[in-house]
Parts: C-alpha cells; sequence; structure tokens
C-alpha cells in the first residue's frame, strides 16, 4: 500500500515536469527534486496515519465487546409499543357487560417512572393504566379458608366528573412465603447480545439474578441458557441451594453479537421440559431489551411459537432492562401468550421488589385463565367505561370459553380494575344503536327476583395451574357499597388513574389535572414507600410542566 501512495505521487509530480517540457533542464531539475521531496513529504505523512489507526485500532480492540464501535452513542430512540385505542362509552341497553383477562403486569409503571426520572418523553402508548394501577399493593381483604379470592367492590363519586360515579373491581390471592412453596423449575434465559452491553441492561441483570438466586433451596432446580447470534446452554439442572456455582456462571457473562431470541426460547423449554417438576413451579425467565433480530422476529411468529410452547405446562415470564431501543411490544406479548408476567427492571430498588420481595406472585401461579365479566344493572346504571385493560378485553361470549386464555395470578398477586359509571338517572348522553326488534331486545333480564339493590355483579372464570375445565364465582356490588369520598383504597387508584390518564392526554380525563392527583394521592398513601415514591414522581412530573405551581403540590 505505501509503495503505490509513492508511486502515484511521482507519476503526479512528473506528468508536471513533461507537461512543463518547453522550460529549461535546470527547471526540470527543480520539479524532480520537488518530486522527490512531496513523495517524502507524503510517506512521513503515511506513517502518521498508521500509527494513528493502530492506536484506534488499539483502542477498539481493548474492549473485545464493543460492537458498538468506539464512537460516542448515538441520542437515537427507537422503542416500540403497541398502540390501542381507549376504551368508550358503553350503553348498558345494548351492552351490559364489560368483559376483560386479568393483568398483573406492572411493566408500565416502571416505564413510565425512569422515563420521568431521566427526562425522557412519555409515549402515550407506554401508558397502560392497568399496570399502574396493579404496581400497587391495597389494603383489600384477604381470602378466607378454601377461598381462592377475595373480591371486593365500592364505588365514589367521580373525582374528575360531577355527574358520574368511580367504581372500584378488586380480587387477590393470599402470599405465601417462597421457601415454603411448591419445588421451583426455573430456566434462566439471559440475552447476552450486544444491544445488553450498557450497565443497565447485562450488569442490572445479572445483579437482579443473583439477588433472586439467594432465596432459593435445595428443591429448587437453575439452568441457563444465553443467546446472542446463537444460544448455548450455561448451566443445567443444578440444585437452587448451590448459590456460589449459580451467581458465578451468571456474574461471568458478557454481551457480544446479534440477537436470535427465537433460538434461546427453543433451548430453554427444552431444558424447562428435562428438568420438569410435576405439581412443581416451571418457568423459563426471560431477561432482555427485546431486541430480537435473528430468527423469529415478528410478533406473529414469536405468538405462534409461544402458544405452542404453553402446552407443556411451563410458564414464561418476561424482565425487561433497557431504553432508546426497548421492545415493549414484543416482551408483553410473550408473557401474555405464555402464561405469564410482565415485569421492567430499572433498577436494583426495582428487582428487590419483582424478585425478592414479590418473588412468590411473580413466580408461583395460583391460578390461569382468569376472566372478568362484569354485569351491569340497568335499573341503577345508564352506561360505563372501563379504564385501562384495553389489550385484555374480550368478547362477551369468550367468558365461558375455556378455549380462550385469560390472565394469570400467583401467589399474593391483585388484580384493581376501575369503571367510571353513568347513573341510571343522569341526564348525560350516549351513543346509541337503533334496533330493529326494540331498543331492549339484549337487555338481560333477572328472572323473578328483585336486584333493583344491585349496581352490578362480578363474575369470575379461572382454571387451576394445572386444570383444564374453568371454575364460575359471582359476587354483585350493592348500593350500599357507595361512599361518597371513597376509601384510601379508591382514592388512591383514582389518583392513579387520572394520572395515567393525563399522561394519554385522554379526552375523557374531564377536570382532573396534577393538583387533583396528588391530593387524592397524598390522604390516602399512608406509610407505604412505594406510593411516597409516586407522589415525588407526580412532583417530579409537575416540575416539569410550563406554567407548573408548588401550590398545587403542597
Amino acid at each position: 500500500m505505501r509503495k503505490r501512495i509513492l508511486a502515484m505521487a511521482l507519476s503526479i509530480c512528473m506528468a508536471a515536469a513533461v507537461c512543463g517540457c518547453g522550460n529549461a533542464k535546470t527547471k526540470q531539475a527543480e520539479t524532480e527534486s520537488n518530486a522527490t521531496e512531496s513523495a517524502s513529504d507524503i510517506s512521513e505523512d503515511y506513517d502518521g496515519m498508521v500509527e494513528d489507526s493502530m492506536i484506534a485500532s488499539d483502542e477498539c480492540n481493548a474492549m473485545p465487546t464493543a460492537d458498538d464501535y468506539c464512537e460516542e452513542p448515538i441520542d437515537w430512540n427507537t422503542n416500540e409499543y403497541s398502540y390501542t385505542e381507549e376504551n368508550p362509552w358503553m350503553n348498558v341497553q345494548t351492552s351490559p357487560l364489560s368483559t376483560f383477562a386479568a393483568d398483573v403486569d406492572t411493566a408500565s409503571y416502571t416505564q413510565i417512572r425512569s422515563a420521568i426520572e431521566n427526562g425522557y418523553d412519555i409515549d402515550p402508548s407506554m401508558v397502560r393504566i392497568e399496570e399502574m394501577l396493579n404496581y400497587f399493593h391495597y389494603d383489600y381483604p384477604l381470602p378466607k379458608d378454601n377461598e381462592k379470592f377475595a373480591v371486593y367492590t365500592e364505588y365514589m363519586d367521580c373525582p374528575w366528573n360531577e355527574g358520574t360515579k368511580l367504581a372500584l373491581v378488586s380480587m387477590n390471592t393470599q402470599a405465601i412465603d417462597f421457601k415454603s412453596a411448591p419445588a421451583s423449575n426455573l430456566v434462566f434465559l439471559i440475552d447476552v447480545s450486544g444491544s445488553m452491553f450498557d450497565d443497565n441492561k447485562l450488569p442490572l441483570v445479572q445483579q437482579s439474578l443473583t439477588m433472586l438466586a439467594e432465596n432459593l433451596t435445595e428443591k429448587d432446580r437453575v439452568s441457563i441458557v444465553t443467546y446472542a447470534g446463537s444460544d448455548e446452554v450455561v448451566l443445567q439442572g443444578v440444585s437452587g441451594d448451590n448459590y456460589h456455582e449459580i451467581s458465578s456462571a451468571i456474574e461471568g457473562l458478557e454481551a457480544y453479537g446479534s440477537t436470535n431470541g427465537s433460538a434461546g426460547i427453543e433451548t430453554a423449554y427444552n431444558l424447562a421440559q428435562k428438568y420438569f417438576i410435576k405439581g412443581g413451579n416451571n418457568r423459563v425467565i426471560l431477561c432482555t431489551d427485546g431486541d430480537l433480530n435473528v430468527g423469529l422476529t415478528s410478533e406473529g411468529q414469536l405468538e405462534k411459537l409461544i402458544t405452542e410452547k404453553k402446552e407443556s405446562g411451563v410458564f414464561l415470564s418476561t424482565f425487561g432492562v433497557g431504553y432508546g431501543n426497548y421492545k415493549d411490544n414484543k416482551l408483553e406479548l410473550l408473557a401474555d401468550k405464555g402464561n405469564g408476567n410482565y415485569a421492567y427492571i430499572d433498577s436494583m430498588f426495582e428487582a428487590k421488589k419483582a424478585l425478592v420481595d414479590e418473588l412468590g406472585a411473580n413466580m408461583v401461579t395460583v391460578a390461569k385463565d382468569v376472566k372478568l365479566q362484569v354485569e351491569f344493572n340497568p335499573e341503577q346504571v345508564k352506561g360505563y367505561r372501563l379504564i385501562g385493560y384495553e389489550n385484555r378485553v374480550m368478547a362477551a361470549e369468550d367468558f365461558a370459553d375455556d378455549t380462550k386464555d385469560g390472565g394469570e395470578m400467583g401467589a399474593g398477586h391483585g388484580v384493581t380494575a376501575l369503571y367510571e359509571i353513568i347513573p341510571a338517572d343522569s341526564e348525560m348522553e350516549l351513543p346509541e344503536t337503533d334496533l330493529k326488534y326494540g331498543e331492549t331486545a339484549q337487555v338481560l333480564t333477572c328472572g323473578t327476583e328483585d336486584y333493583t339493590d344491585e349496581l352490578f355483579t362480578v363474575n369470575i372464570r379461572y382454571k387451576e395451574p394445572d386444570g383444564d375445565e374453568s371454575k364460575l364465582e359471582s359476587y354483585p356490588c350493592k348500593t350500599e357499597n357507595y361512599n361518597r369520598d371513597g376509601s384510601d383504597n379508591l382514592r388512591f387508584a383514582a389518583s392513579v388513574a387520572a394520572f395515567g390518564m393525563l399522561l394519554k392526554d385522554s379526552e375523557y380525563s374531564g377536570s382532573a389535572d396534577l393538583g387533583m392527583v396528588y391530593t387524592l394521592a397524598s390522604y390516602a398513601a399512608g406509610s407505604d414507600e412505594y406510593k411516597k415514591e409516586y407522589l415525588s414522581l407526580v412532583r417530579n412530573y409537575g416540575e416539569k410542566q410550563p406554567g407548573f405551581s408548588e401550590d398545587i403540590v403542597e
């Protein structure tokens, strides 16, 4: 290469000399002398270029996992979320049934918190109000002996719309000590591709899983599968009390290459089936930023893969990390179709909550395919709107169809849902459908019994973790459950829902503002550290908004 550059330089200079052939020979000698000097200069420049190039190369090679190059990261955002329309008002005369699958995911709230704390914009599609509501614990009644769930209902005057009521529907399961839970067969499926190189990705995953491993016992089994361009089995079937071997394997992982997630999923499920514990908790725990770019990558392909795999009796939970190239849509889909739950880890504080404090809830399933169907009484209710759960809404006929997938609930999980309700005597107008055979043709009658004191009835279907046939339970909400100002549970939930609607710029937010959001929560947070953090988050968000005043959060 060096000889080529020198030759080119000499050729150019000699050509210049030939063009000037009319000059004296002394001029030609001068030109040849200049050409020699020019070639010498180019040679020196070349040596400098080679030296600089070698230094730059050494700097890049000093970080063997840096397929990310040696440049400063580009400030861009390729996060992906699934867009859903907000639930509209429904007329009880034509739509008396509201049906949806239970959802205990919490990823949306954690992503919102992380975005606010880091000064990022909030994508409206990031906001899933049901996941904001279900991030928090509430003071609900516990299940009684032999009960799978405890169901609680109440309603109050709606804070952001004086013409409506706000109703709460909750169900929760009994928490358990993970150490006394059935044996667990866990497969840690860890993304170690180049996109996981940042401190808030693979290093955070390693710390989180190491923390989880501290809570395992000799009855548990742990396997580890990693994937990048291809998958690799790092550990298989190790006893849960062998903490040193498990933690050493986790801590030794490094990020590199592309992301073939589907290959890793296949291997992880095969290992889970190899060490399957009958009557135990068999689960794949996927930790990734969701950036699958090799193998099966589309949502449709991944859904088909996981739908087939879940029939093995192995559950799939997803834990997301990172920002900027985060694929929320894929991780939510995988958990939903894999009979698992979805959380987002942005700090060790959150890792402790999800993988230590709520280990039983997130790892031990007590009911699967859980569905709720609320039947509204037209004597009391004119219209209603389910707040959140847009991607969980089901057709009324799917409620009793055991082939239709519902949601999963772990030991200690709670589901909170809110309905804004228009009383039957309200003058508020609702969209109506003209019916050829009468306006009340689809209204369900109550027979000869008197149900006029009931606002609605909550019907719940669920299956045992290893069952195929659903069970049905029903709980009425009566007019006596009205509390004008609401309990602490309902006021805090109302604050979270209002905050979510403001973040989404919802057309249904009415008179809600940050002052209302803060006030409702401040009197209901109590000593709960997560609810106190929520108050700080609302203040933090408010301080960044135009026209913010400290008075609204005092």
